[in-house]
């Protein structure tokens, strides 16, 4: 982290450089230079990030006359969705034998941590390595954008979201200044998300956690912090510890499919899906909230009881394949580091 201060004290440096000449040219309130420049949503940025959180709007000017406009996350962010992969091919992508494999290593080299994360806040560690594994491949992937290009870009340029994304540039700027770090070294997806476990800045904010003691909150470089911190947003978002995640299901009836869930939220319990045909090799209790939905497996069509862990899983990713995926890969990594 002491490199982190170092880069921190750095853009300081040159932000006091540049306050000098923003103050000799009058331009104050307005970006200097880049691709920025003159920018009226800028300015209006800068006062409400002076006005609002105490910023000192010469430094910002300066910040944001090195942020640039990347076109190419433009091009990612407004290309039509791909259509969306059946779970007979969604599951080989995170299923794999590299990613157990790789996963039990990162499980090895980080298990006291795990361990301590395990009791602390009540999550498995193979849900946490899971989760890390299918975000960044255990931090092989975390990202290369620069956080505030990234971020600068798609609140200034990108209309369609641009609220929510200028909330995470806010966000970012703020944990820069907690966490005393460069906003310009802080890297991440083209969306904005960071380090080994992907956290948006507002999550980083809420969720993240200073795992291993030293003052500082690192999910880009310390997987400490990356596990005490995916192990956090999960207690916080309801985990309990100990429960199931998903029950296998067998239908019959004309009646069975209206029981599908439509989106993520459990609306259905188990003793109403009981009604319409559902059965379960598990013993659930009636009053049990579910999310219930059907994949086209491998072997043909997968009736599903999503049960509350596994909605949490979907707070982290909203796709139900999303938080089936983690769950089958945390279950090969216990599998894997067991010998079983």
């Amino acid at each position: 982290m002491n490199n982190l201060k170092q880069a921190w004290r750095g853009w300081l440096v040159r932000s006091t450089h540049w306050i000098g000449l923003a103050a000799a040219l009058g331009l104050s309130g307005t970006a200097l230079a880049g691709d920025y420049e003159g920018s009226p949503q800028v300015a209006e940025f800068i006062a409400e990030m002076t006005r609002d959180h105490g910023f000192a709007g010469e430094q910002l000017v300066a910040l944001f006359r090195e942020a640039e406009r990347k076109q190419a996350i433009l091009d990612a962010i407004s290309r039509p969705a791909e259509k969306v992969k059946p779970w007979k091919d969604y599951r080989p992508i995170f299923i794999t034998d590299a990613r157990i494999s790789k996963g039990v290593d990162f499980w090895n080299q980080n298990a006291e941590a795990l361990a301590r994360a395990e009791q602390e806040y009540g999550v498995p560690a193979q849900v946490i390595v899971a989760i890390i594994g299918v975000e960044t491949f255990y931090g092989g992937n975390t990202g290369s954008w620069r956080g505030l290009d990234a971020l600068s870009t798609l609140c200034f340029d990108y209309p369609p979201r641009a609220q929510f994304f200028c909330q995470q540039l806010k966000e970012l700027l703020l944990l820069s200044r907690e966490e005393q770090v460069d906003p310009l070294t802080l890297k991440g997806s083209y969306a904005g998300a960071m380090g080994l476990p992907q956290f948006m800045p507002s999550s980083f904010r809420a969720y993240a956690v200073d795992f291993d003691g030293d003052n500082h909150i690192n999910i880009w470089s310390n997987p400490v912090d990356a596990i005490g911190s995916v192990a956090s947003y999960f207690k916080r978002h309801g985990w309990v510890a100990g429960d199931p995640v998903v029950s296998r299901a067998q239908v019959k009836g004309e009646q069975a499919d209206s029981g599908l869930t439509v989106g993520l939220d459990p609306v259905k319990t188990v003793g109403e899906l009981r009604a319409l045909g559902w059965s379960s090799a598990d013993v659930l209790r009636d009053d049990i909230p579910v999310t219930a939905f059907r994949f086209d497996g491998a072997e043909g069509e997968e009736y599903w009881m999503g049960l509350p862990n596994f909605y949490v899983i979907t707070r982290y990713n909203r796709s139900s394949m999303y938080a089936m995926a983690v769950h089958q890969l945390s279950e090969a990594l216990l599998a894997k580091r067991s010998g079983r």
